[in-house]
């Protein structure tokens, strides 16, 4: 490996799962196993050329011209540095883990071949908007990782679920994509390039223009795949894909699509665009908490307490300071985009963990979701209860787990900036303490409520072994000093809060987490009943109206707008335009036409009656009558 160049070897990286899913496209169809294994084969194969390119002390940028329009040129290329190096380093560490939790979990699955092809494209396409080194070819493999995520979502295509959540995912991201190219086109007529280097170089220089519309449309692309408020509906209706799926696709790597793609654009940014990215990401971490208070399936808990991360990573970049260029011209992260980008990187670890384990937890219970149909579960799933609580503790903020330092990294750095958004996000980690506690007791503790739960049992080796590396990374990814030194650049502006400071951030960090896991612990009973629908029903109906409300929105939207707008449309193409100016017209051509034919008659006479007529209108005409 040594023998190639770290730009070459970047380039094998992206292709090798695109030949991977156009193999198996081609050719293994009906052979479920041989393309699992060549899916799982190249999987292993990005992980260790990432790997290899992040600890690699190279950065570098290749690019070559594409495509050319005139003064418009669209080049493909790579641009290797820092960020990209650990973003890669977590595409092909979940990818990895993930195909190989799905050898067993997909085992029987009849369409094995189909799914792990959609894991190889999905893999070229994340792997593409982690490399490009402009918005254009970003754009292209936003598209492409939209398209494979339907795909995937809709693997269970028989269910009419299935195609519908597929269907609203595809629909609500073109919804926030055609902002993200409005985005672009803008950035590239005001400032002439897409080029993430050369409007570093612009911001650099202080000749770029300001512009606050560039920031929020490009933001756009971000509400869309991060899912945040309002475009979120799409990804807790996207948990009817295999659970793998769920793991890879909407807890550590598309749905992080859209935080890359901020700490990327972070050289266009300015102060009001800011603020607004900070106060959708704060409403969209303490909405998703709320929500996933009521929930009862397993996936859809973990799915709404993926949005509320992800509101803590859009509020991390929001709070941060403007970019600012380094005198030696090395590309630094703002204290915010570092802080999302940390939570971004411990988050992939414990939340694949987790939602892998709920898909141990589901194959044990012969798929089984419903939380208050399982129960007693640690002592049949040991090895899963251990690594599940691993994750639970990671997310809610245990003292000197992952999430406890990449949590509170944002904590400070709110309070440095601004305290209501930090009342609003210590808000938001008790929640998250109350339901993720919620959660790990009601399934694991208590009597079997089901027959799955009774009979609950492990998976093979195939199905632990991505639970026990994902455990140990969420135990340690939150320890910086264990990175390589090159990601200095990207981690070292975290805020490191200091003095009293230090002492109120890390007070209210505990407090949270104490506060919001004995209240559940007490409050929630390990049995078939949820205590707050029981106790408080009309907190419980308040809450589901609260998850509704969106849905309820759009469907009026669609049913009182956007169908009546689209009768409107059709009226005035179907009558005035194609019924009254497009064959009026006709018509009335179609008329004289007739009516000049019916003057030819092939007999001599009456031409020279027409034409004796057409003397005496000549006549009169020039006498002046006419």
């Amino acid at each position: 490996m040594t023998a190639v160049s770290p730009s070459h070897l970047a380039f094998l990286v992206l292709a090798v799962p695109l030949a991977s899913a156009g193999f198996i496209a081609l050719f293994l169809r009906r052979q479920g196993g041989l393309a699992s294994a060549l899916s799982v084969g190249t999987a292993a194969a990005v992980a260790l050329g990432a790997f290899w390119l992040a600890l690699h002390p190279a950065r570098f940028e290749a690019s070559r011209e594409w495509l050319s329009l005139g003064g418009l040129t669209v080049s493909f290329g790579f641009n290797f540095d820092d960020l990209a190096a650990l973003m890669i380093s977590i595409v092909g560490l979940v990818g990895l883990c993930v195909h190989v939790f799905s050898l067993g979990y997909m085992h029987d699955d009849a369409a094995k071949a189909r799914y792990f092809g959609g894991l190889s494209i999905f893999m070229f396409s994340m792997l593409g908007i982690v490399l490009a080194d402009n918005l254009f070819m970003m754009f292209i493999f936003w598209e492409l990782v939209g398209f494979s995520s339907w795909l995937l979502i809709n693997h269970w295509y028989e269910r009419p679920q299935a195609a519908a959540a597929a269907k609203k995912a595809f629909i609500v991201n073109r919804v926030g994509d055609f902002g993200f190219l409005l985005g672009i086109i803008l950035c590239y007529h005001l400032r002439g390039t897409v080029n993430f280097s050369a409007l570093a170089a612009q911001a650099s220089s202080g000749t770029a223009p300001y512009s606050r519309a560039i920031p929020l449309l490009l933001f756009c692309g971000a509400v869309g795949k991060s899912a945040q408020l309002p475009l979120q509906v799409w990804l807790p209706d996207a948990m009817e894909g295999p659970s793998p799926v769920s793991a890879l696709i909407h807890a550590a790597t598309m749905v992080a699509a859209g935080i890359y793609m901020l700490c990327r654009i972070q050289v266009v940014m300015v102060l009001p665009a800011l603020d607004v990215i900070m106060w959708v990401g704060t409403a969209t971490a303490l909405y998703a908490a709320l929500c996933a208070i009521v929930q009862r399936d397993i996936k859809k808990v973990l799915a709404y307490s993926t949005l509320s991360q992800l509101g803590y990573m859009v509020a991390a970049f929001g709070l941060g300071n403007h970019y600012q260029p380094q005198a030696d011209g090395t590309y630094h992260l703002s204290s915010g985009a570092s802080a999302a980008m940390f939570h971004l990187t411990t988050h992939a670890c414990f939340k694949a963990l987790l939602f892998l384990g709920a898909g141990s937890v589901i194959y044990g219970c012969h798929h089984e979701q419903d939380i208050f149909k399982m129960g007693g579960l640690a002592r049949r799933m040991k090895f899963t209860f251990a690594t599940f609580t691993i994750g639970v503790a990671a997310i809610i903020g245990f003292p000197f787990l992952a999430g406890f330092f990449s949590k509170d990294a944002i904590l400070a750095l709110a309070f440095a900036n601004n305290r209501a958004v930090f009342g609003v996000l210590a808000l938001t980690a008790i929640l998250t303490a109350f339901y993720m506690v919620r959660l790990w007791k009601i399934v694991f503790f208590g009597t079997a409520r089901s027959h799955g739960a009774e009979h609950a049992h492990e998976g093979g080796v195939v199905l632990t072994l991505p639970l026990l590396v994902l455990a140990i990374c969420a135990v340690f990814a939150g320890y910086r000093r264990l990175y390589p030194a090159g990601f200095d650049g990207i981690l070292g502006a975290i805020p490191e809060a200091e003095g009293r400071a230090h002492g109120i951030v890390f007070g209210v960090s505990l407090a949270v987490l104490l506060i919001g896991a004995l209240a559940s612990w007490a409050f929630y009973a390990a049995s078939a009943a949820d205590e707050l629908e029981r106790r408080f029903p009309g907190l419980f109906a308040g809450l589901n109206a609260l998850q509704e409300s969106f849905d309820r929105l759009y469907a009026w939207y669609v049913a009182k707008v956007q169908e009546r707008l689209a009768m409107a449309l059709n009226f005035i193409d179907v009558i005035a335009i194609a019924g009254l100016l497009v064959r009026g017209v006709a018509g009335l051509t179609g008329l004289a036409g007739l009516g000049v034919r019916a003057l030819h008659v092939g007999r001599i006479n009456v031409y020279v009656y027409w034409f004796l007529a057409g003397v005496v209108v000549l006549w009169l005409f020039a006498a002046g009558v006419l």
